[in-house]
């Protein structure tokens, strides 16, 4: 197994701004795409929709307010279901912390490259928007190259 690792200061916001991002869909549909659907209480299942190229489904499977958010993949591409997405957060001087991971990945093929990518814009449209109040989220993220 391979895991996607991230690791993200956003200066001036507590964690517990930052979890809140994490943790609603307006939050989350201000960094990473505009179609954001779902529960976000543990148990709860959030939907994530990328048109046209498709979506995720992540059961939230822990909260640790306002220090750590886990989901699994429940549904969307092959490769990511069965995957787990946590989040740790921690206050640093003048940053929160975001450490990140993207667990349980069978192999390193290429789609993960291009995943691990996406991932970092997404982190820094999260710490953006946090920071400035505008995020890029899905259709306005950055396009890095087309994936099918």
């Amino acid at each position: 197994m391979v895991d996607i690792l991230h690791r993200v200061g956003v200066k001036a916001v507590t964690p517990e701004k930052v979890y809140e991002a994490l943790t609603t869909v307006e939050g989350l549909a201000g960094w990473w795409t505009d179609d954001t659907k779902g529960d976000g209480d543990v148990g709860g299942v959030l939907q994530f929709r990328f048109p046209p190229v498709g979506g995720f489904d992540m059961r939230v499977v822990e909260l640790l307010p306002p220090e750590r958010v886990a989901w699994r993949v429940v549904d969307g591409p092959e490769e990511w279901v069965g995957t787990t997405i946590d989040w740790e957060l921690r206050q640093s001087g003048d940053y929160t912390i975001v450490l990140f991971s993207h667990e349980g990945w069978r192999e390193p093929g290429e789609f993960m490259h291009h995943c691990s990518t996406k991932w970092g814009s997404f982190l820094l449209s999260l710490k953006a928007l946090l920071e400035t109040g505008v995020g890029a989220p899905a259709p306005r993220d950055m396009e890095i190259s087309d994936w099918h």
